[in-house]
């Protein structure tokens, strides 16, 4: 069973979150069946990932980064955070309260601990904060984890 983190950009436009996750069913489909997805569920990709995995008959492993991780949320993501995370098999609890760019980062590190593969929703541009996409692009290339980049034309950054 392949197993596939994820890391991606926040609060998408809802067009570009559509185009990305018509980007992800498509290439999650080329490691079909048996997929294991790996997320932290953030809004944004991380969820959409994470939902496409579910729909799509795999399964769920969350990482959640900090004790206070679903409070840093926005408000309208806690339902479908609350939804996946209840689906998911398992879940590993990082150790740190405070939901910080470091416990972001951590939890990052964790879920490419155990991946075959790195789904990037980026678009290539720096991390807006320590944490960001290209930071744990950064630090999968340096741990020769495999990266599959997944920006759609037209889709744009929140």
């Amino acid at each position: 069973m392949v197993r596939i983190a994820v890391s991606g950009h926040r609060g998408l436009p809802e067009e570009t979150a559509a185009l990305i996750d018509g980007a992800v069913r498509e290439a999650l489909a080329e490691y079909l069946p048996g997929v294991t997805g790996l997320s932290c569920l953030a809004d944004g990709a991380d969820q959409v990932f994470a939902r496409a995995v579910l729909d799509l008959g795999g399964v769920l492993e969350v990482v959640v980064p900090a004790k206070e991780y679903r409070e840093g949320l926005p408000g309208e993501c806690h339902a479908a955070y609350d939804e996946l995370l209840g689906r998911a098999v398992r879940t590993h609890r990082l150790e740190f309260v405070e939901s910080t760019s470091e416990s972001h980062m951590a939890a990052s590190a964790r879920m490419l601990d155990d991946a075959d593969v790195l789904f990037a929703v980026w678009d290539g541009q720096p991390a807006r904060g320590y944490g960001g996409t290209a930071d744990v692009v950064a630090e999968a290339r340096q741990r020769e984890v495999p990266v599959r980049v997944i920006w759609p034309d037209g889709a744009q950054r929140g």
